[in-house]
């Protein structure tokens, strides 16, 4: 069609927010009748101004998938038959509340992945349908991923979700450690266009400096690439520390005068561990770091920002403690071009205070293991010996929301094998994978074409206050239900309500409860008001818009049901798909806090008692290395999004991307060819995967990309299959656990290395 032809009547443009991973690019997406024909980057979006990455054009590709599940499966004589809804919800009904009658409900465990944080429907009706069923036992990807950072910052300010994110639109130094944010789009640093804001950075005379063991496409485009050792990264900010408070340089700025507590404290807690005193456990030479530290401080701005290479490591809170404390010490907390706090449009809870009541986790203990339960979160690691462990508590059944955790979570051979003991499987997904195909009962739900959108979960980290909601671009079939009915109705049946239950019936529950919150709360900008007359303002909207019309209400830039006239609402935001921009970061201490001193903690006990820890493994003595011995860290890829983007053909073509990254050094010493194949051994496993020599990696150190594995019997997975690599999954240690966050090591894992054979 020409471009000033015109367009078939049929033929319109929706705009959306793209749901695949953390950038939150928006998308100007063409539909002829219900047939997507083209997706490209929104240039009117207000956050990404029609950047879009390889993974935002194949919506049409997973909409379209043969593959993706269209109706409900279950499994029957060992073989998975697609079935009407009634009859599944039917199954489901039968099959749940016999557990639930034999066992309890203590006897069922849940386990959300990663696309729930990427689905409205599924975040604001995971809640309820937890909640429903009473279960103490909940899993999710949170303890394989980012939990350290969001408890060092329940700890340091009071709630987990403050968690600062750099101001990259106006920062002067950019030090970024175990991150590749050229490749994940930013993490926990809600961040579109990530090429574009560097090359900003850069243009107005600002420094990118890159700390990690491999020379990804962020180290590539740096102006300084430290080679660190990983799983050592807390050593390498307390060094910084200590130069700083050796220089007389400790400054936390006039903006934190008063409202910071601890600070000395925190300076003194990591006395000793200098420079030179941690260079051969680093692998950084003292003089880089003293070097590092003087240009933290002077900077006219700066922020240290750190990811999955600190957070999935044995010491990720302290290391996340530490991000902080580098940033607290230099003057850049909670100022423009240093770690801010971004300000959400959406309030579950009106804005109000939050009150000061300080941060806990850990008090509860899984059964088996004794890990401590954090934010409410068994770890992910103990799945496996909760299902297999006999004993009072024993799961017995499991309901698994969009993840895959035999390939994305610790010893996924155990676990895979722990699954098949399960009395009950129950898998909300859209794919029959290396997980689902255990499981008795499928339930898909629509493509994210068929949902609407906005990023409840991302919006804590964005690095500019943006809202956008998108509506769904494609009709439901017939008869089927929405993702967030299906949760809606699973509660419900947990609740002995039967298979017929209307799910409008959570939704009541959870806007009545969210409303009555807010107008006892006296901090809140509904209190006091009579929450009927405020619940009937909301007229008939269902599910997860019901719920998000009140959230942006009572958030701090909403209309607050007629009470700030010009404020936000479901309907404004509506009349502007391509976002409402609310402005850049802006300092928001002490007011953000929800410590108990209504001040920023930066000696909290429980960390410094786990930094001596981290003194005494990483520096208690000599590291014997034997014949082969290496540290296994993970890696990412722009077209790759954990395990479940691997049945898109476009995202996979081209040369295989699983393979292990070696140093010439390492390679020559153990035997190991370029395009042979290796042998990677751990504790817990071993896998035999193609060998890629390259000297963008330390030696010592090899690497392996996670969410691999496929082929596996019982999926339907076919381009996936034949693009199958290794389970990295199989080597991760389950008994490796940061005891703060009850997180997994899947990053520094001592293996071995040999070869298996020649070219």
């Amino acid at each position: 069609m020409a471009p000033d032809e015109p367009r078939p009547s049929t033929e319109r443009i929706a705009f959306r927010t793209c749901p695949l991973c953390e950038a939150t690019c928006g998308l100007e997406i063409t539909v002829r009748g219900d047939t997507v024909v083209r997706i490209r980057g929104d240039r009117h979006d207000v956050f990404s101004a029609g950047f879009i990455c390889p993974k935002g054009s194949t919506l049409k590709q997973l909409h379209d998938d043969p593959d993706r599940l269209r109706g409900p499966l279950v499994r029957r004589d060992g073989v998975h038959v697609e079935v009407s809804w009634a009859e599944a919800w039917a199954e489901v009904e039968r099959r749940l509340t016999e557990v639930i009658d034999r066992h309890g409900r203590q006897a069922i465990a849940t386990y959300h992945g990663n696309p729930v944080a990427h689905s409205l429907g599924a975040m604001l009706f995971g809640r309820p349908f937890s909640q429903a069923l009473a279960n103490p036992v909940r899993f999710t990807a949170s303890t394989v991923d980012q939990w350290p950072r969001q408890v060092a910052a329940g700890h340091v300010f009071g709630s987990p979700v403050a968690v600062p994110v750099p101001d990259l639109d106006r920062t002067d130094l950019l030090v970024v450690i175990g991150a590749n944010p050229m490749v994940s789009n930013g993490s926990l640093c809600t961040t579109p266009d990530v090429p574009g804001r560097l090359a900003a950075l850069r243009a107005r005379g600002g420094t990118l400096v890159v700390l990690d063991p491999v020379r990804t496409r962020t180290a590539q485009e740096a102006d300084w690439w430290l080679p660190i050792r990983p799983g050592t990264d807390a050593l390498a900010l307390a060094a910084v520390v200590n130069s700083l408070a050796a220089a007389g340089r400790i400054d936390p700025g006039e903006h934190l005068a008063g409202h910071v507590d601890g600070l000395d404290e925190a300076v003194a807690a990591v006395a000793g561990l200098t420079a030179e005193s941690v260079a051969d456990v680093t692998g950084i030479p003292a003089t880089d770091m003293h070097r590092l530290a003087g240009m933290l401080a002077d900077a006219p701005s700066a922020v240290v920002y750190g990811r999955i290479g600190t957070t999935t490591a044995g010491f990720g809170t302290v290391t996340s403690w530490l991000i902080d404390l580098v940033n607290t010490v230099t003057g850049n907390l909670d100022r423009p071009g240093g770690a801010m706090f971004a300000e959400p449009a959406a309030s579950p809870v009106g804005g109000g205070s939050g009150g000061r009541r300080g941060f806990h986790a850990g008090s509860r203990r899984s059964r088996v293991s004794g890990h401590p339960v954090v934010l409410g979160e068994h770890p992910a690691a103990a799945m496996a010996e909760e299902i297999v462990t006999p004993g009072e508590g024993q799961l017995r059944a499991l309901i698994t929301v969009a993840g895959n955790p035999v390939l994305s979570t610790p010893h996924g051979a155990a676990l895979d094998a722990a699954l098949d003991e399960l009395e009950l499987m129950i898998a909300v997904d859209i794919y029959l994978n290396e997980t689902t195909r255990h499981a008795d009962i499928v339930l898909p739900p629509p493509s994210a074409l068929q949902r609407s959108h906005f990023d409840a979960a991302l919006a804590p980290f964005f690095v500019r206050n943006v809202a956008n909601y998108s509506p769904a671009v494609l009709p439901l079939e017939p008869g089927r239900p929405d993702e967030w009915e299906i949760l809606a109705k699973l509660a419900l049946i947990a609740q002995g309500a039967g298979a017929e239950a209307d799910p409008d019936v959570v939704t009541g529950l959870a806007v009545a409860g969210l409303v009555r919150s807010a107008t006892q709360d006296d901090a809140s900008v509904v209190a006091g008001r009579d929450p009927d007359e405020l619940i009937a303002l909301i007229g008939d909207r269902r599910g997860p818009e019901a719920l998000l019309d009140v959230m942006v209400q009572l958030g701090p830039y909403g209309a607050a049901f007629g009470a700030r006239p010009d404020g936000l609402t479901l309907d404004r935001l509506i009349e502007h798909p391509h976002g409402i921009d609310l402005g850049p970061l802006r300092p928001r201490l002490p007011g953000l806090l929800r410590t108990a001193s209504g001040r920023v903690e930066l000696a909290p006990p429980a960390v410094l008692v786990d930094l001596e820890r981290v003194r005494a493994e990483l520096l208690g003595g000599a590291r014997q290395r034997g014949p082969g011995s290496a540290l296994l860290v993970g890696r990412r890829h722009l077209r790759s999004n954990n395990s479940w983007m691997h049945n898109v053909s476009v995202l996979v073509s081209g040369r295989p991307r699983c393979t292990l990254l070696v140093h010439p050094d390492d390679a020559a010493a153990w035997g190991v060819l370029d395009g042979g194949v290796a042998r990677v051994t751990s504790r817990v496993g071993s896998v035999e995967v193609p060998v890629e020599v390259t000297d963008e990696i330390r030696p010592g150190v090899v690497s392996l990309p996670h969410g691999w594995g496929h082929g596996v019997d019982g999926t339907r997975l076919r381009v996936a299959a034949e693009h199958a690599g290794v389970n990295s999954n199989l080597l991760t240690d389950d008994r490796a656990i940061d005891p703060l966050s009850a997180t997994s090591t899947l990053n520094a894992i001592p293996v071995q290395v040999s070869p298996v054979g020649g070219r």
